[in-house]
């Protein structure tokens, strides 16, 4: 009797598929993504083409530059291979929501129901953190930074800074803010599993501070308003992952377990 309920309740059973099989839904999945950011490049190359882009991201430098100063292009290739980088990473940027939906269909069978409930808004909250911590970067970041380091420029110098170094730069940056902007997904996947429990992170609390400076120092340039920008965010983003966590533990719907413990 005990089987056959256990059977009932396993929503997954009899659903398990070769490991060629997975592999076939993985190379599907690969080829979406990759046709995804193909069309996103293909829109984005019509408007507003790589010079466009090129020209969004140079707004934050620009405007502590000189009227008539200019981005410069030191290597021989750099003037085609920079815009075709930018027209890369804003095509990816784009497909986001398309790349995440494509990682979920991939992991979607292999979940129960209440975790399907679980994951999708953490797919789609993660893509959200992620755009906001690149859009941070570009509006606010970017602005401060530039005009803290152009404050040090001696007047017989003219920063005229390379457009490849440029890219390079506000590239580690998007990436080191999209993937800091996580924070919260982290912690309450840490709890939502069981790895720590919401008071251990309380307790953890000081020594996440001093990592989060820690962390800011390795991965921005050296001035403190690029530091500031990311450590100060990942402490807030931290404490809203132990509320999201809480909530999350309030709200949690019974497992299987719970339900034969329970019945017990």
């Amino acid at each position: 009797m005990s089987d056959s309920s256990n059977g009932a309740q396993d929503e997954l059973a009899g659903t398990e598929q070769p490991f060629v099989q997975h592999l076939i839904e993985l190379r599907d999945r690969v080829v979406y993504s990759l046709i995804g950011v193909a069309a996103c490049m293909a829109l984005l190359a019509i408007w507003p083409g790589p010079s466009g882009l090129i020209d969004l991201i140079a707004v934050p430098i620009r405007a502590h530059m000189p009227p008539d100063a200019k981005l410069i292009a030191v290597g021989v290739f750099s003037p085609f291979f920079i815009p075709l980088k930018v027209l890369m990473m804003a095509g990816v940027l784009l497909a986001l929501p398309w790349l995440m939906y494509q990682a979920w269909a991939f992991v979607a069978p292999g979940l129960y129901s209440h975790e399907k409930h679980f994951a999708l808004p953490l797919i789609v909250f993660g893509s959200i953190l992620a755009y906001g911590g690149i859009a941070f970067v570009q509006f606010f970041v970017l602005d401060k930074m530039f005009g803290f380091i152009q404050g040090f420029t001696p007047d017989s110098v003219a920063a005229t800074p390379d457009i490849a170094s440029y890219v390079e730069a506000i590239l580690s940056l998007y990436l080191a803010f999209g993937l800091a902007f996580q924070v919260p997904i982290v912690v309450i996947l840490l709890v939502r599993f069981g790895l720590v429990t919401t008071d251990k992170l309380k307790d953890f609390r000081g020594y996440f501070v001093v990592l989060s400076f820690v962390i800011a120092a390795v991965v921005t340039p050296p001035d403190v308003i690029s530091q500031l920008a990311l450590a100060v965010p990942m402490c807030i983003l931290y404490e809203l992952g132990i509320l999201g966590a809480r909530y999350m533990q309030r709200n949690q719907p019974p497992t299987d377990e719970d339900k034969a413990a329970s019945a017990d």
